[in-house]
């Protein structure tokens, strides 16, 4: 682990970016046990060559093509933080998602409410809770009455090729747009109560927590919805693909609604709890035409798994059927990432 100072680093980096490939693949240095090109630290306590993470980002060249790790301190940081689509190849490294956490309390619309957005190819992210406050206390209530529940983004991920590890998300409504692109999630922690993992991205979630907070705090309503995917026709290849996760949680909950007419999610090899609404599944603004829409589950266990009360569209796959979209190559075809940094 080592640190540039500010002025080597940056006659480094202008260097980079003047030499930069139009390739979006990124470049390892295996000369770094990280496999990373460059360190840059952030804390906001002093000591880092930065005090925010948007300041450590934007010190980053345009179309950089060489892996770049920003190393986060573990404190908390009140601040919206974007990763422009022209810049690749970053790696914000956390403590740990316990102790490393971005903050913030927009909200109002998808694209303006995020805590944190990533816009660029190739972003690689480790121990870091994203966190949108606004409709949890004390900020949702005023005077003793409850504010209006509003969309309150943790992250918008729109770029591909992007993969998140130990990871935290934490919202109430749309807590994880997981927007475009093919992402991987893995040993995760998300939590909402409404629509909290949406979007039409191509997706692995693995050994992810998916925690429902209905009851906690929207005791007032029956029922919630987990997903909201937005697939829209039969050449879309996206979809969210959770494996050996568990769902937990209070109040009741539905594993997913159709936010497009082709919505996908396939759950396999996860712990179910009660709080799953025995339908299991809603069709939206999409009944009477619910065979186009794709949700199953296969090889779980748990209390909310006992399908017998399913939606009679759910859908049954086959082994192989399964295997399609369990297998890595469902969103790594072309082995990316295995090119990521070491990160585990």
């Amino acid at each position: 682990m080592y640190y540039l100072n500010s002025f080597l680093f940056a006659v480094t980096l202008l260097l980079l970016s003047s030499n930069v490939s139009t390739a979006l693949d990124c470049k390892l240095n295996n000369a770094n046990p990280l496999k990373v090109a460059y360190t840059i630290s952030v804390s906001r306590s002093g000591g880092g060559n930065f005090t925010k993470i948007q300041d450590a980002i934007n010190f980053i060249p345009v179309n950089n093509d060489q892996w770049i790790r920003i190393q986060i301190s573990p404190e908390i940081y009140q601040e919206k933080v974007t990763i422009p689509q022209n810049k690749p190849c970053i790696f914000l490294e956390g403590a740990s998602s316990r102790t490393t956490k971005i903050q913030w309390g927009d909200h109002d619309t998808t694209i303006s409410s995020p805590t944190f957005t990533s816009l660029s190819e190739n972003v690689v992210a480790k121990g870091i809770l994203f966190q949108n406050t606004y409709n949890v206390p004390p900020s949702y209530r005023q005077n003793q009455e409850r504010m209006e529940v509003k969309q309150a983004l943790a992250a918008r991920i729109s770029g591909d090729k992007s993969a998140f590890y130990n990871c935290g998300f934490a919202g109430l409504q749309d807590t994880l747009f997981d927007d475009h692109g093919r992402h991987y999630f893995h040993q995760c922690y998300i939590e909402g109560a409404i629509d909290f993992i949406f979007g039409n991205g191509q997706s692995i979630y693995h050994n992810c927590a998916v925690n429902v907070t209905l009851k906690e705090y929207l005791p007032e309503k029956d029922y919630g919805y987990i997903t909201a995917q937005g697939r829209n026709s039969t050449d879309d290849p996206s979809g969210f693909v959770f494996t050996s996760c568990q769902f937990l949680g209070s109040g009741k909950a539905y594993l997913g609604r159709a936010y497009g007419a082709f919505s996908r999610v396939i759950i396999v090899n996860s712990v179910l709890t009660d709080m799953v609404e025995p339908q299991g599944w809603n069709a939206w603004n999409h009944v009477e035409h619910e065979e186009n829409i794709e949700y199953a589950e296969a090889r779980c266990r748990g209390a909310g798994a006992d399908t017998s009360k399913r939606v009679s569209w759910e859908k049954h796959l086959s082994v192989d059927e399964v295997k399609k979209f369990t297998d890595s190559s469902f969103i790594d075809h072309d082995g990316w990432i295995a090119k990521l940094p070491s990160v585990l």
